[in-house]
């Protein structure tokens, strides 16, 4: 921990809380000293007083996350005002903490710090190890009529995602398909339409044809809808009426970890809003990229979706599993449900039901299809023998 505070007596408090915990605690009393701590050592958590003389908190804050993007901050003061919470929430502070508070509720409040900047810190080990991206231009005219076509014919198709302890379906993902053969693969549909700038226009037609078929779903099971960051600035994503909107109550919103949402300065209101409509909230990818800590803090995602690259072969690498348990341990310490994506044998299977992941999604449950087809029961021939063990 790195401890910010100008007032000596509260500095000596604060240090014997966290003590109380075994943290190890580093104090200043100048925030100036900051930018020197940053750069010497590595910290989990930074906790900073808002009120004081020269560099005060908001500083800090801003300094933080400059230099340690991942690291949360927590911000504490004696007089609380509205324009100084604004301000941290925008600048992306953890917590905005009054004076005086119970060492208890301090001390929660820096243990959710530990367990995001975990998260991160896995996040990040996962994409130098497994991430990958790659791109290619095309032709914009030619684009342009292939795109056409492809929107004219998007269909869906739907891929089972199963909870392990119940041997039963959870939900469906709904994925992209359409009839244009040279963009056949979603990503190529997906990179055209941002070349063309029709991200909107792509994302409109997907959820409507999500909405057209949920009639048809089974009784009890959830959608899963990948949402694309631009998606988040169309008015008709949180329109009442709009079709989606009219099955939010079982609409799991997937958003990509692969892409940032730093350019929305609303982020927070927009996600209440989708929330207020009935939708849920998932961060897709989880492993593959690097949203920022600072994002994931903001979605507060209801479930997060471990990337396939990540899980696959994760009975043959003791490194994703130790990557597998961490991710989705800390998750579930902070309420969120965890899918594993991507599972294709019975070892993968077994390995992390063994390591507590209850929630599944691969080819070996089940392939995408038009219809909401069942799992085959041999994809759960040993869970009896699971309970057991």
């Amino acid at each position: 921990m790195l401890l910010v505070d100008d007032d000596p007596n509260f500095l000596r408090a604060y240090q014997r809380t966290l003590a109380l915990r075994d943290y190890e605690v580093d104090c200043v009393s100048d925030g100036a000293a900051v930018a020197e701590r940053l750069l010497s050592q590595s910290f989990d958590v930074v906790i900073c007083d808002i009120a004081m003389p020269g560099t005060d908190g908001l500083t800090v804050l801003k300094m933080v996350r400059e230099r340690a993007p991942d690291v949360p901050v927590v911000l504490m003061t004696g007089g609380p005002a509205l324009d100084t919470a604004m301000k941290a929430v925008e600048y992306g502070a953890l917590r905005y903490l009054v004076k005086p508070f119970e060492p208890e509720a301090f001390l929660k409040v820096v243990e959710e710090g530990v367990r995001l900047r975990r998260i991160a810190a896995a996040q990040r080990l996962a994409y130098e190890l497994y991430g990958h991206a790659a791109s290619q231009m095309q032709d914009r005219a030619s684009e342009s009529g292939r795109f056409d076509r492809a929107v004219a014919s998007i269909g869906m198709v739907y891929q089972p995602i199963v909870r392990w302890s119940k041997a039963s379906v959870l939900g469906y993902e709904a994925l992209v398909r359409n009839g244009e053969p040279s963009l056949a693969r979603p990503d190529e549909l997906f990179a055209v339409a941002e070349r063309l700038g029709r991200q909107l226009e792509l994302g409109r037609a997907i959820r409507q044809a999500v909405a057209a078929s949920a009639d048809r779903a089974p009784a009890g099971v959830d959608l899963f809808v990948n949402l694309h960051p631009d998606d988040l600035a169309d008015d008709d994503l949180f329109a009442a009426g709009a079709p989606l909107s009219q099955v939010a109550a079982r609409v799991v919103l997937e958003i990509t970890e692969r892409a940032s949402l730093d350019r929305f300065t609303d982020l927070r209101p927009r996600l209440a809003q989708l929330r207020a409509l009935g939708f849920r909230l998932a961060v897709d990818d989880l492993g593959a990229g690097y949203a920022g800590l600072s994002t994931f803090a903001l979605i507060h995602p209801d479930i997060v979706k471990l990337d396939m690259s990540i899980v696959r072969d994760v009975d043959q690498d003791a490194t994703k599993r130790k990557l597998v348990q961490s991710m989705s341990t800390l998750c579930r310490e902070l309420g969120i449900g965890v899918i594993c994506e991507g599972i294709e044998t019975r070892g993968e299977r077994d390995t992390l039901a063994d390591l507590g992941c209850d929630l599944m999604q691969g080819y070996f449950f089940g392939q995408p299809q038009r219809s909401f087809a069942p799992v085959p029961p041999a994809a759960f021939e040993s869970h009896q023998l699971w309970l057991v063990r």
